[in-house]
């Protein structure tokens, strides 16, 4: 490394006779070609450099800037990805948090998405409203089922206190409503909603859509008695369309099935039998 050493005052003639001794076959081949990054700092605005770069052993100073700009860049750009590839990943206010950050592309996209991230949350809160059971009377009919909005189902049961199977009935609405938050269940005495209406119709559900009855369920064999459970109940409002259900089948057999496994069913012999036949 004696190049290292040399006087900043070498004349360019022997600098260019030292390049040509170097190129002579019989010096080492790991002096014929030095690496100049190793004889000094490239940047260095040296004599020694001046040479180098006239012959093209360096390159010149814009154009090693250049490379350096770009080396930066490109390290930035594997480093840290773009804030458009990763701001899906973010909520409302993380992208109001992050916003500094985005260049003038990032923030046309992120503008996009920002609407439809709201878009989806207003549409969520609208669907996800009720979880609980309405109580209401024959004056709120038209505002709480004929209006109650587009697209919306809407599921109405008529009871009357000292019912029992109404009593059970609204139990299970209470518990569906928070398993569907999206669906409007509601429930009203029957006589308030309309005079006159007879009890042996009761307990009695409106499956209702945008206003009009997509379902109806009335009188107490409709629902097979005080063993109804919620899974059934739900089942049965499912079949309506007004609800989607995870249940893969009905969880009441039908009663032909149960009827004919009765009747395919050995009947155990009593005991003693064979010794009273004898």
């Amino acid at each position: 490394m004696h190049a290292c050493r040399m006087k900043a005052a070498v004349s360019q003639p022997d600098a260019e006779a030292w390049m040509g001794r170097m190129a002579k076959k019989d010096v080492p081949v790991r002096m014929r070609n030095p690496n100049p990054y190793l004889m000094g700092d490239p940047n260095a605005d040296t004599e020694w450099n001046d040479i180098l770069r006239k012959k093209g052993i360096l390159p010149s100073k814009e154009s090693l800037k250049d490379l350096e700009k770009q080396a930066e860049e490109e390290e930035q750009r594997v480093l840290q990805p773009s804030v458009v590839k990763t701001y899906e990943d973010m909520t409302l206010e993380e992208l109001e948090d992050n916003e500094d950050e985005f260049n003038e592309e990032d923030e046309r996209a992120v503008a996009m998405y920002r609407q439809q991230r709201l878009a989806e949350w207003k549409a969520t809160q609208l669907k996800n409203k009720f979880g609980e059971v309405l109580e209401i009377s024959g004056k709120d009919y038209v505002q709480e089922v004929t209006k109650a909005g587009e697209g919306l189902w809407v599921i109405l049961h008529l009871y009357r206190q000292g019912i029992p199977l109404c009593a059970l009935i609204n139990q299970h609405f209470s518990g569906l409503a928070r398993k569907f938050p999206d669906v409007k269940f509601i429930k009203a005495i029957s006589t308030t909603c309309i005079p006159n209406y007879p009890d042996r119709n009761l307990p009695t559900i409106f499956v209702y859509l945008e206003g009009d009855i997509k379902a109806q369920f009335i009188g107490p064999l409709v629902f097979g008695g005080m063993n109804l459970t919620m899974d059934e109940l739900e089942w049965k409002l499912s079949e309506s369309g007004a609800i989607k259900t995870s249940l893969e089948e009905n969880p009441r057999k039908p009663i032909a099935d149960v009827l004919l496994s009765s009747v395919l069913c050995p009947v155990p012999a009593r005991r003693g039998s064979d010794s009273e036949d004898d």
